[in-house]
């Protein structure tokens, strides 16, 4: 799986022959086969690896108080983000040409950051439809952050991860505000 990612990160889907990733693996070209059936077969896993590792580095942390919790899942994920680049670029993106099945991968792992946000923030993983719109809106905005945070030649200086953390957990907080305004019932947490 390390072989993939790093060969997926390097070079174009199209430009991997099967030959290769054995080649850069070590190991014969059918064991690839016999357990992936197909080049396909092994990105989806490789793809299904990462957001898995992505998942629990965020989601880390369960018994912390509440704004600790956002603060090391913010964390998490912006350091996920930082030291897996084409990983997380594959799981935002949609993948080689925006893959149906990586598309439906990421959209799982944003519904699953959206209820763990919504756990955090009200108890619950479930909200109301506009209450996780906002969420949604939130969290696509700090996928567009962080691609342009870890993408190379951005202009200017970078600003630490710490730093771009505090941010966001700054705009969820606002994000929150605006929720209980519209949605009652999901009062924003008091600041910790």
């Amino acid at each position: 799986m390390a072989t993939g990612r790093k060969l997926f990160a390097d070079t174009a889907y199209d430009a991997l022959s099967m030959d290769d990733i054995a080649q850069h693996a070590g190991v014969a070209k059918g064991l690839i086969y016999y357990y992936f059936k197909s080049k396909r077969g092994y990105y989806l896993a490789i793809v299904e690896d990462s957001v898995a590792e992505l998942l629990a580095r965020a989601g880390s942390d369960t018994g912390l108080p509440r704004g600790e919790r956002v603060r090391r899942t913010v964390d998490g994920y912006l350091h996920y983000a930082q030291h897996h680049q084409a990983a997380y670029r594959t799981i935002v993106t949609g993948g080689v040409g925006s893959d149906a099945e990586v598309l439906a991968i990421r959209d799982a792992v944003r519904e699953e950051l959206v209820a763990a946000i919504a756990e955090g923030a009200y108890g619950r993983r479930s909200v109301p439809p506009l209450a996780r719109l906002a969420l949604i809106g939130w969290l696509g905005g700090v996928e567009g952050i962080t691609l342009d945070w870890i993408a190379p030649g951005t202009p200017g200086p970078v600003p630490p991860r710490e730093e771009l953390a505090a941010l966001l957990v700054r705009t969820l907080r606002g994000t929150l505000t605006v929720i209980e305004e519209f949605v009652p019932e999901c009062p924003a947490p008091p600041p910790s």
